[in-house]
């Protein structure tokens, strides 16, 4: 199987390789069009900041190859993000795959700190991405801005209100947490994808 984790100005591309690895896959980590296109499965991860990300994505003309794939997709974090129409993080408009705002966590009470960051539930849980997992699974969180619930929305968490931990869309999915970071039910998760 042919896996492409696409390269940019993004941290823990590596660690999705490896846990990749663990699940017998060696992806190929690469910003060439011809070979994201002729990929089996492609993964957008994500840790920066939007704007110059987006910036990035936009510069580099793989804005457009990205809401024109036709393979499985899997945006994590602020790849996940970055797949919604916009960002209140540096206020820009992002990929619009999903119909959803970026909004950033606002604290209503003392114990509420920002970023979210540590292991948290998901519940809701639809469609096959979350194959043999049942509600309240835990999974490993890191992130300032969150997406509403909308009708995309494939599992949910509650920090300081409810929010989509995941979404799909025709061929694109995304998790807000990290499933290369969240142990067997990220692995689970992770393998549901490529089995899609």
């Amino acid at each position: 199987m042919n896996i492409v984790i696409i390269e940019y100005n993004a941290g823990n591309i590596y660690s999705v390789v490896y846990a990749l690895k663990r699940l017998g896959i060696n992806p190929v980590v690469t910003a060439d069009k011809a070979e994201i296109l002729s990929a089996d499965k492609i993964i957008f991860p994500g840790v920066g900041e939007a704007k110059t990300t987006m910036d990035y994505l936009k510069y580099h003309q793989l804005d457009q190859l990205l809401i024109h794939i036709k393979q499985p997709l899997l945006g994590i974090c602020l790849g996940m993000q970055l797949m919604c129409k916009s960002s209140e993080e540096g206020n820009v408009d992002c990929l619009g795959i999903f119909d959803a705002p970026v909004l950033k966590f606002h604290p209503e009470k003392h114990e509420d700190k920002i970023p979210h960051m540590g292991w948290n539930t998901i519940s809701n849980l639809k469609s096959n991405l979350y194959k043999n997992l049942t509600d309240n699974e835990f999974v490993y969180f890191v992130h300032s801005y969150y997406v509403p619930i909308i009708e995309n929305t494939i599992a949910e968490t509650n920090y300081i209100g409810n929010f989509s931990a995941s979404l799909h869309k025709n061929n694109f999915y995304a998790t807000q947490f990290h499933p290369e970071k969240s142990g067997k039910t990220g692995e689970k998760i992770l393998k549901n994808f490529l089995e899609l």
